[in-house]
């Protein structure tokens, strides 16, 4: 059975600060245990897809520049009956943020949300819709908070024009800016919908966004077992298991509440962590 790890054509943007190539840990760790792992890049039109039996989407960190041609190429490997983990439909549900809306319809805990679609106008009543002096207002499409942004009630129309061109092109997702993430976000892993470990991706002085890549800094402390088992009921409304997921939240009034529920291409924090690996070794296992 030949596997192909999934990636993109790396950019320093998206890998400044990772510690660990976890790609390479985890293709080596695969061939470790006899599996025939190889790295292949998702848009790279020399790789013959027809020779995998099984396609794991790790790490194609570009998707969503290339959401319409990413999109495509998951119906391609549907249609050559390659075995997609994630699966392709969970994968096109995840890639547009009305998928919080979704699971907010479950009544899961979901940070509040409001959408715009492509093409319409910013509106201050969204300050009053939430009750708050700050908004996050970021793409409908993205990773790694490109292009998102706060929005304070006393100055808003100083970004008029910023946001009219972020809304030219494509949708945008409004929400309340939410204080706890001051205090991090957490990441919960969950291989075949077993809990795994955690990470906490904090912020740096003055900054909202916890990636690496924008001065973040992540630890590792013992998670609350109540925050693990409210994370791990997100799960449980998917229409599939997942080989994957990293359940992205915080903890507000001491309940977990999400921020994204990631499907595609998260970062796994093994960290070259063999048990970790492991972990992920029997969830892949099953589900083949």
């Amino acid at each position: 059975m030949k596997i192909a790890i999934v990636s993109y054509k790396k950019q320093e943007k998206f890998t400044q600060g990772v510690a660990n190539d976890e790609d390479t840990d985890l293709i080596e760790f695969l061939k470790g245990k006899g599996s025939d792992a190889v790295p292949a890049i998702w848009n790279d039109r020399a790789v013959d897809w027809s020779e995998f039996n099984v396609a794991i989407i790790k790490s194609p960190w570009d998707y969503h520049n290339h959401l319409t041609a990413f999109l495509m190429w998951l119906d391609s490997l549907d249609k050559l009956g390659v075995h997609v983990l994630n699966p392709t439909e969970i994968i096109k549900w995840n890639s547009h943020k009305l998928y919080l809306k979704d699971l907010a319809k479950k009544g899961l805990s979901v940070i509040s949300a409001e959408y715009l679609e492509k093409g319409s106008l910013f509106d201050p009543h969204f300050f009053e819709v939430f009750g708050t002096d700050k908004l996050v207002l970021k793409p409908c499409v993205s990773a790694g908070a490109q292009n998102t942004i706060t929005i304070s009630k006393n100055n808003y129309h100083e970004q008029l024009d910023e946001i009219a061109q972020f809304l030219k092109a494509t949708d945008y997702i409004v929400q309340p800016f939410v204080e706890e993430i001051k205090n991090g976000e957490w990441s919960f892993l969950f291989f075949n919908g077993r809990y795994s470990h955690c990470a906490l991706k904090t912020p740096k002085k003055d900054d909202f966004r916890v990636q690496h890549h924008h001065g973040g800094s992540i630890s590792y402390p013992a998670p609350n077992a109540l925050h693990v088992a409210q994370a791990g009921t997100y799960l449980k409304h998917l229409p599939q298991p997942t080989l994957y997921a990293r359940v992205d939240g915080v903890i507000v009034n001491n309940s977990f509440t999400l921020m994204e529920l990631e499907l595609i291409e998260p970062y796994l924090f093994f960290n070259g962590d063999k048990n970790l690996l492991e972990n992920y070794y029997q969830a892949l296992i099953a589900l083949i």
